[in-house]
């Protein structure tokens, strides 16, 4: 069996800064680089194939081609409202008018992350998680809206931040609705041959 090797560090192809958070919490030396790529509307599309769609145009478009060297890792991260894809939204009527959608159901979140390894073929893979919300007042809406976190998030709220009190519950991994699933990724860097930082250490 050949030995694992430990990874150091990795290129992200996103200006996200939960991803770059959460892959630097793997103990990782990460790298951004933001790929040329605006993300179109995809109508027609189930949900699940844009976030995945998004994370590979995400990753053949960055300035490392999959030939350079380099690790290079891309997400994309889409909600799931009765099979309608819901992005980022254009300004503050919108974001209020998906959270009213979202008010009182349960939907489903998809991240899709895309990683190329020098050597090896690009893994792509998808998760999902449902998460459940409140039923929300307009009050609470507007409210949270005013805070200008909607603005930048897929579905107008990030679950880390003070949607968590709009948050019911969840079922399936937090980290998957934050914006990145740690767990299928470690694993797909494992089936890669790669360990984290430290990882390989006995004890």
């Amino acid at each position: 069996m050949t030995a694992s090797v430990p990874l150091r560090h990795i290129v992200l192809a996103s200006a996200s800064p939960r991803r770059l958070e959460l892959l630097r919490s793997l103990g990782l030396d990460v790298e951004v680089v933001i790929a040329d790529y605006d993300e179109p509307e995809l109508p027609g599309v189930a949900p699940i194939e844009v976030a995945r769609r998004h994370a590979r145009e995400k990753l053949v478009r960055t300035a490392f081609p999959e030939n350079s060297g380099r690790i290079v890792v891309a997400a994309d991260t889409v909600v799931d409202v009765d099979g309608d894809a819901l992005g980022k939204p254009r300004d503050e009527r919108e974001a209020a008018a998906m959270l009213q959608r979202l008010s009182g159901r349960t939907h489903r979140v998809h991240t899709a992350f895309a990683l190329a390894v020098p050597g090896r073929e690009r893994i792509e893979e998808v998760a999902s998680t449902s998460v459940t919300f409140y039923a929300l007042t307009p009050g609470e809406i507007d409210e949270y809206v005013a805070t200008g976190e909607p603005l930048d998030k897929a579905g107008a709220y990030g679950i880390q931040g003070r949607a968590a009190a709009l948050v019911e519950g969840i079922e399936g991994d937090y980290f998957t609705v934050m914006g990145f699933p740690l767990a299928r990724f470690v694993r797909a860097l494992r089936r890669s041959g790669f360990t984290l930082p430290g990882s390989n250490k006995r004890p």
